[in-house]
């Protein structure tokens, strides 16, 4: 399967990836729940390497849980009409005004500023 030209966009954006089963055992959860939170989407994962299996940005995980405010902000950004695709490029891509990316300030415990910034995008 050729990799779509959004993939290769995400891959470049997006340093590192884990898949399910370590974000399981990284949690401390079983891999049925991983997916609920995926589902749920509190969590995106996207299909990528030679068997297409499902990755999260490591960037979402901080040592044994989700990034504090990550969920209410792909909330928000979903509520904005972003795809996943495009919640994964804002996500990622640098902002020389926060400065770094927005998963960076997210992790940083800047998410007030994120959420700010999220909200604006639907105006």
């Amino acid at each position: 399967m050729p990799v779509t030209e959004i993939d290769a966009k995400i891959d470049a954006l997006v340093p590192a990836w884990l898949y399910l089963p370590d974000i399981a055992e990284m949690l401390d959860i079983e891999v049925t729940r991983v997916r609920q939170l995926v589902k749920e989407g509190q969590l995106i994962a996207v299909r990528r390497g030679e068997n297409r299996a499902l990755q999260v940005p490591a960037a979402f995980i901080d040592g044994d849980k989700v990034v504090k405010g990550l969920a209410g902000l792909l909330t928000v950004l979903r509520d904005d009409g972003f795809s996943d695709e495009e919640m994964l490029e804002w996500l990622f891509t640098a902002d020389p005004t926060l400065p770094g990316t927005p998963i960076q300030a997210l992790s940083e415990n800047r998410g007030t500023e994120v959420k700010r910034r999220a909200q604006a995008l639907a105006l």
